[in-house]
């Protein structure tokens, strides 16, 4: 990789921006620090998931295999039957289902797939909303393909249009990044949303890559899935989803997922295993196997998660209105500038928050549209975060003060 493509790979990840920025600065207020910047579930996973891994111990001893096994492969199968109502024939579970050592690793992969497929045919470009989850740009840079950023502002409810996208950008294009619920915002996208973009991608022959790790919790009605769009279009030709134990279960360490959809390119997935990836280890499958079995953990999971969003809509929405997501555990707040609330909240507070700029592009516009925002991750016990979610809105209130700048919550508006 040149060295221009080096340095384009590091503006794309926000993490080593935020260090840089808290770098040399001093967490204040004598609180201890408490890190709402990474989307990692602070939970433990259920107790039967663990004693599963302890009980399948003589299986570290066998390199896995890189499709799993047929139990692991018909839970995912259930499990995707069960939440959005597909037929049980639709996903034949021996060749549309892989397990991956976690998604982002999986999302990552499938950009090195799409955009050699595609780039023969001169479609090189990786379309992703913005702003957008990191990985998608550095796999399409390291891919050798071209990050295309799609508008996802509050005109759009934070997802891209896909009637606004050019003719020219679609043939261009390998593969589309679709999140819902979305990262940052909690955007849920439509089962419309999920057929206009499965029309596209099947006139102009680009890959889709729907990233539905958050999408077990949610505030209302659950989230529609990209799979049922497939299913009412008749295949899943055009379509993968990416799904993770790592929200679902609260389970971040595992790096266990599956991806499901069309065969072809869960052929070729696999093969990006069997040369360079990580297959999941059979004691992981195991609990895994258990987990997308089991909806109790699930259900307590997104409770807490309410309780922590009733917090916040106590603590803040007398600042920003409406700051409850639809999904996911983000608040995705309109500080006026991102980088100084960052700042402030971690000098004052001892909070680390994500600055939204550090997550999005400058646009045809000329700015970058996450710059007025911070990204919050409610990934604490709620007794733990009700303390910091006054703090934030004590901090955040004093800006507003010494600033004039009205705050207003996106969803608000």
């Amino acid at each position: 990789m040149n060295q221009d493509r080096v340095e384009s790979l590091a503006q794309f990840h926000p993490f080593t921006r935020l260090n840089k920025l808290l770098e040399g600065v001093q967490s204040g207020g004598g609180n201890t620090p408490l890190l709402l910047s990474l989307g990692e579930p602070q939970f433990q996973p259920p107790s039967f998931a663990t004693d599963a891994i302890a009980n399948a111990k003589e299986m570290w001893a066998k390199y896995p295999p890189t499709l799993g096994n047929a139990e692991f492969r018909n839970a995912v199968r259930n499990w995707l039957v069960r939440r959005y109502g597909i037929e049980p024939g639709f996903v034949d579970p021996e060749r549309m289902i892989v397990p991956v050592s976690g998604t982002r690793e999986a999302l990552f992969h499938i950009a090195l797939s799409a955009v050699a497929r595609g780039a023969p045919k001169g479609k090189g470009k990786v379309l992703m909303a913005n702003p957008f989850y990191h990985t998608y740009a550095g796999a399409a840079v390291v891919a050798g393909g071209e990050p295309a950023f799609l508008p996802a502002g509050p005109e759009t409810s934070f997802l891209p249009d896909p009637d606004a996208v050019p003719a020219d950008l679609l043939r261009e294009a390998a593969m589309v990044y679709l999140c819902s619920p979305a990262n940052p915002q909690g955007s849920v996208a439509s089962a419309e949303f999920w057929q206009r973009w499965l029309k596209l991608a099947r006139q102009y022959d680009f890959l889709i890559a729907a990233d539905e790790c958050y999408a077990e919790i949610y505030t209302d009605a659950p989230p529609p899935g990209a799979i049922e769009a497939a299913q009412a279009s008749g295949s899943c030709d055009n379509l993968l989803v990416f799904h993770s134990l790592s929200k679902r279960s609260s389970a971040p360490g595992m790096r266990s997922g599956f991806v499901a959809g069309d065969a072809r390119y869960i052929s070729r997935q696999a093969q990006l295993i069997n040369y360079g990836g990580v297959a999941v280890p059979l004691p992981v499958l195991a609990a895994s196997t258990l987990l997308w079995s089991d909806e109790e953990h699930v259900t307590a999971n997104r409770v807490r998660y309410q309780a922590s969003f009733d917090l916040a809509e106590k603590a803040l929405g007398p600042i920003f209105g409406k700051v409850k997501p639809g999904g996911g555990f983000f608040l995705w707040l309109d500080v006026g500038d991102g980088e100084k609330a960052a700042l402030e909240l971690w000098r004052q507070a001892a909070i680390k928050v994500l600055p939204g700029g550090y997550m999005a592009r400058v646009d045809a516009t000329g700015r970058n549209p996450g710059a007025p925002y911070i990204r919050v991750a409610l990934v604490y016990e709620p007794a733990q975060l009700a303390g910091a979610l006054e703090r934030m809105a004590g901090v955040l209130k004093s800006l507003v003060d010494a600033g004039g700048h009205k705050l207003a919550s996106a969803r608000g508006r």
